[in-house]
This record gives C-alpha cells, sequence and structure tokens, in this order.
C-alpha cells in the first residue's frame, strides 16, 4: 500500500494513503497512528482521518530531517505491527415520539414504514471511521443502503444533542447542539464527549458500534442531557 509523508509547515506532517475510503486504508491509517503515538517522537496531537494521519510534533525537540525520517519507518512497517482492534460499543437509543423527527422522510425515502427503517439501522455493527467535525462525532459506516438519505436540503442550525442521524451511508451521534443536515431518526441518552469523563471520548476510530433500541421511560432514566 502507498504511503506519503509530507511536511505540513513547521510542526506538522500529514501521512497520505491511497485516495480511496474503505476499511482496509482506513484501517492501516489508525495503525499507524497508533505505531507513532508509541513510538519516542515529540508528538503534540495526533489526528486521524479516512485515508491520513496528520502528526503535530514539538519543532524545538528533535530534527525535522530526523522526525520525517522515523515517520517514514513506521509508516512502512508491516500493519500487523500497528496494535489492536477497536473496542465494541453498544449504544442505547430511542427512537419514539419526538427523539426521531425525520424518520418518515427517511421511510418514504426507502419505500418502507417507519419501523422497518428502525429495524434496518438496528441491524448492523457499524466501523468508526473518523471522529470530528465537533469532539467526539463518530462518522460510522455503512448503514443499510435502503435508508442511505442523502443530506437534508435545509441544514437545521440547532440540532439536540444526542441526535442519532443518518446520511449518505453514515450514521452519528451529536455530541452538542449543532448545526446539521443529517437526517434525525432517534437519541441517545448517552454522551458520545464528555471532558469530565475519565475517558472523554466514548468512541475512537476502529471502534465497532451497535445500537439497542431503548423506550422513551428507558430513555428519561438514562439521560445524560438533563432534557427527560
Amino acid at each position: 500500500m502507498d504511503v506519503r509523508v509530507l511536511p505540513a509547515g513547521d510542526a506538522a506532517w500529514l501521512i497520505e494513503l491511497p485516495e480511496r475510503i474503505d476499511v482496509e486504508v482506513n484501517e492501516r491509517a489508525i495503525r499507524i497512528a497508533r505505531a507513532v503515538e508509541g513510538s519516542s517522537l515529540p508528538i503534540t496531537d495526533l489526528v486521524v482521518g479516512y485515508r491520513s494521519v496528520m502528526v503535530f510534533v514539538d519543532p524545538l525537540s528533535a530534527d525535522a530531517e530526523e522526525i520525517e525520517k522515523r515517520l517514514r519507518e513506521l509508516s512502512a512497517a508491516p500493519a500487523e505491527s500497528g496494535g489492536p482492534d477497536g473496542a465494541i460499543v453498544e449504544v442505547p437509543v430511542c427512537y419514539d415520539g419526538p427523539y426521531g423527527p425525520d424518520l418518515g422522510d427517511v421511510a418514504a425515502f426507502a419505500k418502507c414504514s417507519a419501523p422497518e427503517v428502525i429495524a434496518l439501522h438496528l441491524g448492523r455493527q457499524y466501523r468508526v471511521f473518523v471522529v470530528g467535525f465537533v469532539p467526539g462525532f463518530a462518522y460510522m459506516a455503512s448503514v443499510d443502503p435502503r435508508i442511505a438519505a442523502p443530506r437534508r436540503s435545509s441544514p437545521r442550525l440547532k440540532v439536540p444533542p444526542g441526535s442519532v442521524a443518518v446520511a449518505a451511508g453514515q450514521t452519528g451521534i451529536y455530541p452538542a447542539e449543532t448545526p446539521g443536515g443529517w437526517s434525525l431518526i432517534g437519541r441517545c441518552p448517552v454522551r458520545p464527549y464528555d471532558p469530565d469523563r475519565k475517558k472523554p471520548f466514548l468512541f475512537h476510530p476502529g471502534d465497532r458500534v451497535s445500537f439497542r433500541r431503548i423506550s422513551e421511560s428507558d430513555y428519561r432514566g438514562m439521560t445524560e442531557w438533563g432534557d427527560a
């Protein structure tokens, strides 16, 4: 697999993998990031993309040529040296009442009923490819093609935090109140990102996520959002 290491200013390098979005490429990116993180390089931050890794370093702690040389070595290492697979995460979701305002629209797109949309969303395990947009937002794929509705033509200015959404083959959970153009089909009572938790992020690239249906009363009893 071709890998390029490109300087990005005086304190960062971009590691680029083949220009396609698939599990093999994303898994290699994650494993390279883990190898870099476990090295002795003066890393200040790492950002994993669908097919890339941005590596930020302390430019005063090491020679730039040595850093780039080491990044090339780590990027060329065998894929299996990058570390273990991601975690398996089960997430509760309420699809009922006010929590799935766009279920009808997705059902119309899929030419099926709202209960069938829910069953299709629950019926598979999703891979976390990237965490970004806002802290904790995990881009998960792939949803069943029948419910892979496109982004909404008119994005909302405020999406309620915890909203479970689908768009163009992906699904995700909004970790904060933000604008958003995905179709909202449910609500998760658990915060994907909480800086006060021992482990702030619920999801990491490479994790595998399953959704579990809960009732409105279950949601009200479990919610961490204060909206019960």
